[in-house]
């Protein structure tokens, strides 16, 4: 894996000098566009607005529109920024990570101690899961500031991104009705069909199946073969009020 990100961790007085890496890949196929006329490949092209003509990648520059100019933005603007939070990851609090709403979740990175004494890294990873808290902190990566909690798992501290609480759209526009009452009888029976449903967590036992059916597609059409496409039957609506339809969904799980 290649390092994205070079710094320290913060633990109180402590550095920690961590490589960062990306925890996580892409499953999808990666699908060109293409001219439907002759199938040639689309090519997305950088040009000047004023030249009509293509700009090359080393002279482009990143640009805030000011008044009716822009002020051009280098990397060495990013880092005066906040140079601190552009090579450290500074844990500023720690907190139960069960109190985290996974609506805030993003995306999560591995980190590796960057020099061969690692005593403090080895530290930080068994406090944590001696102490079952996460480190809450704010870090600079690619020119955005983040909120991330630092947390363990297996052999290595893991750094994931979460949401600043101004992003999270309020439920207020939608139209959710919270008179509706239910029944305790219903309230036990859901509770129960839940129960009935519940399982160690085993996220290996669920695979990418969409894509792994849409690549046999792809593969079938390149060897000429016509693929068969699976009519889905619409679920037939239940006359069943909500007590009978859950009654029935128990007796269902029961059976299988």
């Amino acid at each position: 894996m290649r390092s994205i990100w070079t710094g320290s961790l913060g633990f109180g007085l402590v550095s920690i000098p961590v490589k960062l890496f990306s925890a996580v890949q892409t499953s999808s196929l990666d699908l060109d566009m293409l001219d439907s006329r002759d199938h040639a490949n689309i090519k997305f092209q950088r040009v000047n607005e004023k030249t009509k003509k293509e700009v090359p990648y080393d002279k482009i520059v990143r640009g805030y529109k000011y008044d009716d100019d822009y002020v051009i933005v280098e990397e060495a603007d990013f880092e005066a920024a906040s140079p601190e939070k552009s090579k450290v990851i500074e844990i500023e609090s720690f907190v139960d990570i069960a109190d985290v709403n996974p609506m805030y979740y993003e995306t999560s990175y591995y980190t590796e101690p960057a020099t061969k004494n690692n005593k403090a890294y080895a530290l930080l990873l068994e406090a944590l899961k001696k102490s079952k808290k996460a480190g809450l902190a704010r870090f600079v990566l690619r020119s955005t500031e983040s909120l991330c909690v630092i947390h363990p798992v297996e052999k290595s501290i893991v750094v994931t991104r979460i949401r600043f609480e101004q992003q999270i759209r309020d439920q207020s526009e939608l139209k959710l009705d919270d008179k509706v009452t239910v029944s305790k009888k219903e309230l036990d029976m859901g509770l129960n069909l839940i129960e009935q449903y519940t399982e160690p967590l085993d996220l290996s036992k669920y695979k990418d199946e969409y894509h792994t059916e849409l690549l046999k597609i792809i593969e079938a059409k390149a060897k000429g073969k016509r693929p068969t496409i699976k009519k889905l039957k619409p679920k037939k609506k239940s006359n069943d009020d909500l007590y009978d339809q859950l009654m029935n969904s128990l007796q269902s799980r029961k059976g299988a």
